[in-house]
């Protein structure tokens, strides 16, 4: 099967699946509705006509059979295929037994009860399944990135393909209102990005010639035409739909304990139920028949209470709620146990470049000596116009306006690790840093200042300075704060940037700590000893760009990565993605991971705790099968809804 035929055929799965769910709910409920109507017409009955015992047991058999019939299949489905011990083997035992209780000497008949158990226990199911699509829902946005074409220019003309059929290099048409089917760069044309399925924010992003795009953003105005930089396969939107496809995959501690705890669980309660029915009754002073009724009668409502629906069903929903959220924020989880571990974080590990910062050179301020500031920029822009450089690029980027006032440059000289040099408009411009100043015989400011510092000349006199630097995001600083409220005790910086720089960053921010100059190795090593600094119970964080800190990413408890839109390198090292590179999201994801976990707890002490309630309760003798129902389904019911409330952003 080639690629094209596996992403179509997943596609399709996909709404085969979403509309057998709609079907299998609608098809639920009207089972529930009959079944009511059966089991009221039925009491009528048993009200008005004087039946025998057995009459009574065919009467709610119609409606017992009407709702229960695809529990009892599964039950039998179950014990054919040797996994005997689930909970519709639990819920046939539980009420076939109160079927059959009332034939006992001395007993009366449970048959309302049997129907009823079986009708709470689909309504439970009906409460799950719709949980459990609004769940698949809150990450659905996230497949719909999908593109389903692509029109290529081939031949002279444009032609409309598969997205897999486009080679990197290739030129494809962008209309508005169309998706972006692949990665590239804008070759022709200026319009606005849609980015919210991948970022989670509403802002539209800007582009024109030049910029780099990602699969999966909506094209708002203008037409764009885009060079390829990629196949299809390799491309962020292919890569973030694996990633969600494959979230459930890492279960957490709670969803894993879960899941083995049922396997014990389940065949313990049913032997357990054996005992309480079969053996109390020998030891009793009156009948053994008599004494059975009783005991058996007990070990029913054991069998109902005991079901772990609650549990198996709730946890495991309550995380995947917590994945769909954090992905609605921009926050994409790669599975539920790093919930666990980032719920608790004690130490973050921050890179500095494209992390706390921009990483991308602007003019943070202008120093002019005897000429304007605009002047200054002016000129130092001028000469640093046809270099490569990321500072020429940061003051052409400050004086956009150079290349329309009809200034005449000539004779531009670029001087290796010095600077350049420049005629504009007749006047000898040099920018560039202490070493060329000094070299030129001119006397320059001393500053001590973080950042590139520019020094520019006319004429062989001093003009001033230009500060460049790499700028913090705007958020970094709130991040950082919230963090610490959220009590995260050790924020620490890792950067190969220069000390003064790094210092400088560190006192904006409030930093514990900070190391300046690391190589990837260095890094590693940093981290290493942060590991082992790190209190009883804690887990350390690395955030990084995900290209040159994978090393460290796989090294920490859990590395969260500043996707870049959805950077390769991110996606695949890390075990979070922050979709949109704001710093704030990674607090976002403490408080969604934190919820999450607080309410999973909340769903196994409820349930663990209304039933131990009823069950010694059911032991005095006090509980009836109401209560039992209410201990199973009920319960189920509203950890369910309890579960929901991890869906919210």
């Amino acid at each position: 099967m080639n690629n094209h035929q596996y992403q179509h055929n997943h596609e399709c799965s996909c709404e085969h699946h979403h509309e057998h769910h709609h079907d299998e709910s609608k098809h639920k409920l009207i089972l529930i509705v009959v079944t009511i109507f059966l089991l009221v017409t039925a009491k009528i009955i048993e009200n008005n006509f004087s039946l025998e015992t057995w009459q009574l047991l065919l009467v709610y058999l119609v409606p017992y059979f009407t709702v229960g019939y695809g529990t009892l299949k599964e039950a039998w489905e179950g014990i054919t295929s040797g996994d005997i011990f689930n909970e519709n083997f639990l819920m046939t035992i539980a009420t076939t037994g109160a079927l059959g209780i009332g034939f006992l000497p001395g007993a009366e008949n449970e048959f309302v009860e049997a129907v009823a158990v079986m009708l709470f226990f689909q309504i439970g199911e009906m409460f799950e399944g719709y949980a459990e699509g609004k769940s698949r829902d809150s990450i659905s946005h996230l497949m719909n990135l999908r593109p389903e074409s692509a029109d290529v220019e081939r031949d002279g003309g444009v032609v409309c393909v598969s997205p897999e059929m486009v080679s990197p290099g290739e030129i494809i048409v962008v209309k508005p209102g169309a998706k972006i089917p692949i990665d590239g760069f804008v070759t022709e044309g200026s319009s606005s990005l849609n980015t919210v399925a991948l970022t989670g924010e509403s802002v539209p992003r800007d582009v024109s010639e030049g910029d780099e795009v990602i699969s999966g953003c909506i094209n708002i105005s203008g037409l764009l035409k885009i060079r390829t930089t990629k196949t299809f396969g390799e491309c962020a939107v292919s890569k973030i739909i694996k990633l969600v496809e494959s979230a459930d995959a890492n279960k957490s501690k709670s969803e894993s304990f879960i899941t083995k705890f049922s396997r014990i669980y389940t065949p313990v309660v049913v032997i357990t139920a054996i005992i309480l029915a079969f053996l109390p009754p020998f030891f009793a002073t009156e009948t053994y028949g008599n004494a059975l009724s009783v005991w058996l009668y007990r070990a029913l409502i054991f069998l109902v209470v005991s079901c772990p629906c609650a549990l198996v069903i709730s946890v495991p929903l309550t995380f995947f709620g917590g994945i769909g959220g954090a992905s609605r924020n921009g926050i994409l989880v790669k599975g539920s146990n790093y919930m666990d571990t980032l719920a608790n974080i004690g130490t973050i590990v921050f890179d500095k470049t494209g992390t706390l910062t921009h990483g991308q050179f602007a003019v943070e301020s202008v120093h002019p000596n005897m000429i304007s500031e605009k002047e200054l920029l002016h000129l130092a822009a001028h000469v640093e116009h046809f270099t490569t450089h990321p500072v020429g690029a940061a003051l052409r980027d400050a004086f956009p306006d150079e290349a329309l006032d009809g200034c005449k440059i000539s004779d531009v000289e670029e001087i290796p690790g010095r600077g350049i040099r420049a005629d504009v408009e007749g006047k000898i411009v040099c920018a560039g840093n202490s070493k060329f100043m000094q070299q030129l015989g001119i006397e320059c400011d001393s500053v001590s200042k973080s950042g590139t510092i520019i020094h520019v000349s006319i004429d062989n006199s001093y003009a001033g300075y230009i500060v460049i630097s790499d700028k913090l995001k705007s958020d970094s600083a709130d991040t950082i704060s919230r963090l610490k409220k959220l009590g995260v005790n050790k924020t620490v910086m890792l950067t190969g940037d220069r000390e003064e720089v790094a210092k400088e960053v560190a006192a904006k921010l409030n930093l514990d700590e900070y190391h300046a100059g690391l190589l990837p190795d260095a890094k590693v090593s940093q981290v290493e000893r942060l590991l082992s600094e790190v209190s009883d119970g804690k887990k350390l964080a690395f955030v990084g760009d995900g290209i040159n800190d994978a090393p460290v990413l796989k090294r920490a408890d859990i590395g969260i990565a500043m996707g870049g839109l959805g950077s390769d390198a991110a996606i695949e090292a890390a075990d979070i993605v922050i979709m949109d590179d704001k710093p704030s999201k990674i607090a976002d994801a403490v408080l969604i991971s934190r919820r999450t976990i607080s309410i999973a707890r909340q769903n196994v002490i409820f349930a663990i705790g209304v039933k131990i309630l009823v069950l010694l309760l059911a032991a005095l003798g006090v509980a009836n099968m109401w209560m039992a129902v209410f201990a199973d389904v009920g319960v189920t019911v509203v950890a369910v809804i309890n579960a929901m409330r991890a869906l919210r952003k």
